[in-house]
Formats: structure tokens, sequence, C-alpha cells
């Protein structure tokens, strides 16, 4: 066991807004760097001027079995994808969302595990982003596996898998201060772990059969649905609409009307191109932070 590390050379990444974004609830900033937890990988990311400087801890003998265990992390943080084609696919006269692209440049859509990242967002029901992170850190200490961590580090737990919360009772889950989201939680990981629903089975579907398939799933309405499929499945036209998307198609697209849920989902369908999805984080990550 050994502490490994790999340059990403990668330009227009920005990690704090990547992170921070509201995408995933396992990172932390510390001492300048990012840890979190991605799989059974516990990892260490900072920012550098041209690029990402990546470290986990390798289990694996030779270093060239280390150096591969990290094909998973650029997926994961979707380092190839080419930022300045997708940020062209937006509407040029869009005035809100270029000054947010401007104001968030190097904001990426990470490429998370779906059940990890749809139990999450079950979790999120009604919550802020610091709360949602408590419940989560609650549920992976409690029911997550022990990980490899470097020498003298304060244990780190994986996300617990659709299996092993299918055996908890709704009080265990309830005692991760999850309330009314508990059954939900418990009743979907019944569903993934006894097969009900094949989560990889997904990636093959169009966007609405897709959606479909999640939005049957107990306490999974079109919003959650939607941020699993931009956020897990790399669907780029899912556009998951909450209280910040809201505010900001209201007031930075509509100041002086008051449209309906139906007009604005129309909107967000038609308006904003073929990678609507990026568009909506640029969005809410400005509303959040900079508004």
């Amino acid at each position: 066991m050994k502490l490994v590390e790999q340059f990403f050379p990668v330009c227009d990444y920005d990690l704090a807004a990547t992170l921070a974004s509201g995408q995933a609830f396992r990172w932390k900033e510390i001492d300048g760097s990012w840890e979190g937890v991605i799989g059974e990988n516990w990892v260490r990311l900072k920012q550098e001027v041209d690029g990402i400087l990546a470290q986990t801890v390798c289990l694996k003998a030779g270093q060239a079995s280390c150096l591969s265990c990290f094909d998973w992390l650029r997926d994961y943080l979707q380092i190839d994808a080419d930022l300045s084609v997708i940020l062209r696919s937006f509407p040029l006269d869009d005035v809100p969302l270029q000054t947010a692209v401007t104001s968030c440049r190097g904001l990426r859509l990470l490429r998370q595990d779906p059940w990890e990242c749809l139990a999450s967002f079950i979790l999120s029901s009604t919550k802020q982003i610091v709360q949602i992170q408590q419940i989560v850190s609650l549920l992976c200490e409690r029911f997550g596996k022990p990980l490899a961590v470097p020498e003298n580090h304060p244990p780190v737990f994986s996300f617990p898998s659709a299996e092993r919360l299918a055996t908890c009772t709704e009080q265990e889950l309830r005692d991760c201060k999850m309330g009314f989201r508990a059954p939900n939680l418990l009743a979907t990981a019944k569903m993934v772990s006894n097969g009900e629903i094949h989560l990889q089975s997904l990636y093959a579907l169009p966007l609405e059969k897709a959606r479909a398939e999640l939005v049957a799933l107990p306490g999974v309405g079109k919003k959650i649905a939607d941020c699993v499929l931009l956020f897990a499945y790399g669907f780029p036209q899912a556009f998951p609409i909450d209280v910040w998307i809201l505010k900001a198609l209201r007031q930075l697209y509509f100041p002086k009307r008051k449209p309906t849920a139906k007009r604005l989902l129309h909107f967000s369908q038609t308006h904003f191109g073929p990678n609507a999805g990026y568009a909506q984080q640029y969005l809410f990550h400005y509303m959040r932070t900079k508004i």
C-alpha cells in the first residue's frame, strides 16, 4: 500500500466550482486541496495552474498498475471533455448565461456512479447542500466499508451499496438524520438490490425512457431524476429545475412576467441547446454563489 500521484494536464478546469456546485456531496476542501471518495478510492485533488494533481492510495503491486488505477478518475472528472465546444453551443445572445459562464469558467459536469448519485439526490429533497453532506457522511460512516487512506489520516468510508442499505431498518436510516427520506431510500435500495430496476441498463435508453424508469422509484420526481441523468448518466439535455433554477429563470429571463411552470419547462427544453444540462449547472452555481 502506498500513496501515488498523477498529474492531469487540463485547461479550463475549476476544481472548486466543479466539486462545490451541488453535483456530489463527499468533497471537502482541506488545506488548499480537495479530498473525497470515488467508488472505493480515497482521493486528494489539488488545482495547479496547468492542470490537476491527484493522489490516491494504491493497493496493487507495481508502479504501472498503480498509475492505471487513475483511469476511473479521468472519467469521473470528465477531463477529456472539450469545454470550449460545449460552451460554444450555448446561445450567444443569452446575456445571463454568458455572464454565468464568464463568472464560473472552468466548471465541469462530473460523471458519477449511478447508485451513489441516485441515493444522494433522494436524500437531497428539501435540504441544503451542507445538510445533504452531513446526512451522506453519516450514512457512509455507519454502513460503508473502511477504505485505504494515508498514514495517520482519519478513517474514510465508501458509499454503502444498495445491497447493504436494503438490509437496514427504516429506523437505522432515520438515525442518519434523513427523516422522511428514509423509507424512500430503503424502498429504492431494495428495488435496486433485488433487480426490479437495473441501473446500468439506463445508459442504453433514450432520455425520456430513462427518466420514466427513475421516476417510478420511491422518492424520485422529475428534478431528482434529471439530476441523476445529468450527473451520472451524462445525458446533456437533462435540465433539473429546483428552487435556484426557478429563481434564475424567473429573475433573469422573465423579470416582468409570471410564467407558468409548464412555460418555464418548455423554455428550458428549447432555449439552451444540446448542452442544456451544462447551462443549467452554470446558472445554478452562479445564482447560489454570485448573486
